[in-house]
């Protein structure tokens, strides 16, 4: 079987491929193609990878293409992209089919898919690199079974129409999907300017998980202990340490001031 940088190789041709070795290498990569003229920036991985490629790209007019191949390629597909046909997401990357999306942001750094404060956070702190690559998605499960039985914390959410004194966790949707391929986020759209966000309220973790079940397999959420609303601008404080995580990775932890840039992020994307 051939090496995940052969693969790419065989498809990029005599485009040049740069490896990351450590966190944030993407994103200086990125931005240093942009600073030698490049137009066209290829994020080859998973959300994590092309989050922070993104980041890279913010404020240029260069355009990001994604090859969704990590553990986890929720953006890839509220995008559409062909998960299993990298050929086929390599001809999408060459054609001329340019999207704008938002580009939201907690406290300055930018992301692509979500943004979550509390409990997923908690499992992306939790869950090694290690394993993650021995059990690719399932390894987040595996996690959040071990955490699952402690106390929450206690979250303050402020928005411009909205104000939850009391949370115990809380996602933060750029489009539709969170996950997976599951509509968590029902009204989503990934250019419309706005934020989707869903906020646990005074519920346990073990409550939590059961919620999370039960909005992905629903067609709208309609439950009193948990609340739903879009924003441009969010703003999470907590008296506690609590983790935020954004596309899958650690961003820190609260307070976490949350702004979205309307169709800010050019992305070569299938033509619809």
């Amino acid at each position: 079987m051939r090496s995940w940088q052969e693969r790419i190789e065989s498809l990029t041709g005599e485009c040049p491929v740069r490896i990351t070795a450590h966190s944030g290498d993407a994103k200086a990569l990125a931005r240093r193609a942009v600073e030698a003229g490049f137009r066209r920036i290829v994020a080859a991985g998973g959300d994590g990878t092309v989050s922070q490629v993104a980041n890279g790209l913010a404020d240029s007019n260069a355009t990001l293409g994604v090859l969704p191949m990590g553990s986890v390629n929720v953006f890839a597909m509220e995008l559409g992209l062909p998960l299993h046909n990298l050929q086929r997401c390599w001809d999408i990357i060459e054609g001329t089919n340019v999207r704008l999306v938002d580009l939201p942001s907690a406290n300055g750094k930018d992301f692509v898919q979500l943004g979550g404060v509390g409990l997923d956070a908690q499992v992306v702190k939790e869950t090694s690199l290690a394993f993650k690559r021995s059990f690719g998605p399932l390894s987040y499960l595996i996690s959040a079974t071990h955490i699952a039985a402690r106390q929450p914390p206690k979250l303050f959410i402020e928005s411009e129409h909205t104000a939850v004194e009391e949370g115990s966790f809380v996602l933060i949707g750029n489009g539709r999907l969170y996950g997976g391929p599951f509509p968590f986020f029902k009204h989503a759209i990934i250019d419309d300017g706005l934020f989707d966000v869903v906020v646990f309220k005074r519920l346990g973790y073990l409550e939590i998980v059961k919620y999370l079940q039960d909005v992905v397999f629903s067609s709208d959420i309609k439950v009193p202990e948990i609340e739903y609303f879009q924003t441009r601008q969010l703003r999470i404080t907590s008296e506690q340490d609590v983790p935020l995580e954004l596309d899958g990775e650690l961003a820190g932890n609260c307070p976490v001031d949350f702004r979205i840039r309307k169709r800010a992020l050019r992305v070569l994307a299938p033509t619809p």
